[in-house]
C-alpha cells in the first residue's frame, strides 16, 4: 500500500536551550480524524495517522467481531487521495469525494452494529463499549503453545525499535511488530495510537489470509492496556510482549484467556505476568 499524505510533518520550531533562542527544524507525527462508515452509514471517527487504513478499519471491524475472514467485505469505498489499492481480492472503490473516509461494504449486513462511542482518541481502543463483559463477548482462551526462548524476547523488541522509521523522525509514534515463534518479523505498523497500529497488523493478516495468528508473538512499543489484550486475542495471539508495563485488567484478561502477557521488556529483562510456561 502507498501513504499519499506523509506520517510526518517538518516544522520549523524555537528552542530554548542553554538561556537562549533558536530556530531549528523538526518533525511532528501526523494526526488526522479517519471517518469509518459501515454499509454507508456513519459508525466511528478515529483519530490516526494516515496510511494503511484499509488495514485500520478492517482490523477493527475484525476485533468488533462484524467480519471474520476479507470475504465477509463486499467493497471498500476510500478516496482517491489516499493511493491505497492492496486489499487481497477486495473490490476498493476510490470514488469517495471526501477525504479521510472510509466506507466498508459487508457481504451480508450487520445483524446487530456494535456499541461504540462515535468518536475515538488516538488513545483509546475501546471507548464507548457499554461494559466490559461486552468486551470479553465472542474471545476463547487460546490453545497451549507455541514455545519460545526467553533469549528471543528481547531480540524482537529490538527488532521492532530498529523497524520504526517514523518514530526516528519524531518520536511521537506507536508501533506493533509481529513476528513468527522463531523470530522472523512478518509485519511492523506504526501510529499515533497503539491500538490503531495493533488493528492495522490485525487488518494486514486479514488480508493475507493469516487469521487466527497462533503461531505469532505481537511486540507492542508502549504498556500493555486492556485494549490491547483483549484486540490481541481476538486475533489469536498467544505471546504478546510489551516495553512497558500492564494494567491489572489486562494481566486478569490475559490469565483468563490463556495468554502468555509479558511487560517491562527492555535491554535483557522483562517479566512474563501469566502463562509463563510458553517462555523456555
Amino acid at each position: 500500500m502507498s501513504e499519499a499524505r506523509p506520517a510526518a510533518h517538518q516544522l520549523v520550531t524555537r528552542t530554548w536551550s542553554a538561556g537562549a533562542w533558536s530556530k531549528s527544524p523538526d518533525a511532528v507525527v501526523t494526526e488526522e480524524p479517519l471517518q469509518l462508515l459501515l454499509d454507508g452509514e456513519p459508525l466511528s471517527v478515529v483519530m490516526r495517522t494516515p496510511g494503511h487504513d484499509i488495514e485500520l478499519a478492517l482490523g477493527l471491524l475484525y476485533a468488533e467481531g462484524l467480519i471474520r475472514s476479507a470475504r465477509d467485505v463486499k467493497r471498500v469505498r476510500i478516496s482517491a487521495e489516499s493511493g491505497e489499492k492492496d486489499a487481497a481480492g477486495i473490490d476498493v472503490d476510490a470514488s469517495l469525494v471526501e477525504s479521510n473516509h472510509i466506507d466498508v461494504h459487508l457481504a451480508t449486513p450487520a445483524a446487530k452494529r456494535p456499541q461504540r462511542a462515535m468518536i475515538a482518541s488516538s488513545a483509546c481502543g475501546v471507548c464507548g463499549s457499554l461494559m466490559i463483559e461486552d468486551l470479553r463477548h465472542g474471545l476463547a482462551a487460546l490453545p497451549d503453545g507455541p514455545t519460545v526462548s526467553a533469549s528471543l524476547l528481547p531480540r524482537l523488541v529490538e527488532a521492532l525499535r530498529t523497524g520504526q522509521g517514523v518514530f526516528d523522525r519524531t518520536g511521537g509514534l506507536h508501533a506493533s511488530g509481529l513476528f513468527s515463534a522463531s523470530g522472523e518479523m512478518r509485519y511492523v505498523r506504526e501510529d499515533v495510537g497503539r491500538h490503531n497500529a495493533l488493528d492495522k497488523i490485525v487488518g494486514r493478516s486479514l488480508l493475507d489470509g493469516r487469521l487466527p495468528l497462533s503461531d505469532a508473538v505481537l511486540v507492542v512499543s508502549g504498556r500493555a492496556g486492556y485494549e490491547i489484550v483483549q484486540k490481541s486475542i481476538a486475533a489469536g495471539i498467544p505471546i504478546l510482549v510489551a516495553v512497558g508495563a500492564p494494567s491489572s485488567l489486562a494481566v486478569a484478561l490475559a490469565r483468563e484467556f490463556n495468554q502468555t502477557l509479558a511487560g517491562f521488556a527492555r535491554g535483557e529483562r522483562f517479566n512474563v505476568y501469566s502463562a509463563a510456561e510458553r517462555v523456555t
